[in-house]
């Protein structure tokens, strides 16, 4: 069990968080007890569709494959059991698809980032797709909360011939608190290699003395829900003009680019929710062109 924290440290105004009585100097992340979860998928064909090959999960992170209408798995859902992410948790996932799989996967709901006192949360995924699968990692969006920290890496392998759709979001503060972000660290790292061969690398570092400055039109311009999207198959000019065209319709900022042999879309909203409503607008039309696969609205966030 986590230990938890005293009853004085609850409270319902978000900013009443920053006056809270501050900890003993030699107070740390590290004395108290931290999650450290881990979970492996791998994924094949067979002559009745995608097969699970192998599972392996670790608590707190749990692997779920809910039924769908059809026989074969179709989507994979991750549950982090411990309800959060706090300083000094560690948490990877690894996704390998192979031969002619086809899997969505996503979480539960969305994932929160706790207050924390010195040391940072890890969070990394791995992702594979190889000879012709397809691959979908679409989790739902991570909350940051003010004070947390954060490192999280995205690291991606794909091979010719496969198909890859990946996305990852942040939500800056818990807009029905009233809460902002005023300080903390985040660090949001991606690393794609095609063929074995570095064609994308990416980061988004804040600290605390970025924060007061992140209002500026040249970084988020008020934005608190940000994201990115890459796209890794075939037509890719006629995947990006999708996009591009779209663009224009969605109730926030987005941009789309051709780099390394990948789709990369930025989104920028004020309001998580016009974030949600974008992402899912452009995972439908997604679905709908390319017609089967797993690349469209996981059944997950509707429920």
């Amino acid at each position: 069990m986590r230990e938890i924290a005293s009853p004085s440290c609850f409270t319902d105004d978000a900013s009443a968080l920053d006056t809270l009585t501050p900890r003993p100097d030699n107070s740390s992340d590290k004395d108290l007890q931290r999650a450290e979860g881990s979970c492996r998928i791998v994924l094949g064909s067979s002559e009745r569709g995608t097969r699970v090959m192998d599972v392996y999960q670790k608590s707190p992170i749990r692997v779920l494959f809910p039924r769908m209408a059809g026989p074969q798995v179709e989507e994979a859902v991750l549950v982090n059991t411990s309800g959060g992410i706090a300083g000094g948790d560690r948490l990877e996932s690894s996704v390998t698809a192979m031969d002619s799989a086809s899997i969505a996967v996503t979480t539960q709901a969305a994932e929160k980032v706790y207050r924390a006192i010195n040391e940072s949360a890890h969070i990394t995924t791995t992702l594979k797709a190889r000879d012709a699968a397809k691959l979908a990692w679409l989790p739902q969006e991570t909350i940051i909360f003010n004070r947390a920290h954060i490192c999280r890496r995205t690291q991606i392998e794909v091979s010719s011939g496969a198909e890859l759709l990946a996305l990852e979001w942040l939500v800056l503060g818990r807009a029905a608190h009233g809460e902002k972000i005023s300080a903390g660290d985040i660090m949001d790292s991606w690393r794609v290699k095609k063929d074995g061969r570095l064609v994308w690398a990416d980061g988004f570092r804040a600290t605390d003395d970025v924060f007061p400055h992140l209002s500026r039109k040249a970084l988020l311009s008020d934005c608190t829900a940000v994201a990115t999207l890459l796209y890794f198959g075939p037509d890719l000019d006629v995947r990006l003009q999708l996009i591009r065209d779209l663009a224009s319709s969605l109730e926030c900022h987005c941009a789309a680019t051709l780099v390394g042999g990948l789709i990369v879309v930025r989104f920028a909203a004020k309001a998580s929710c016009d974030l949600r409503s974008a992402l899912r607008n452009v995972l439908q039309q997604f679905g709908n062109q390319l017609a089967s696969g797993p690349f469209r609205v996981p059944k997950m966030w509707s429920c």
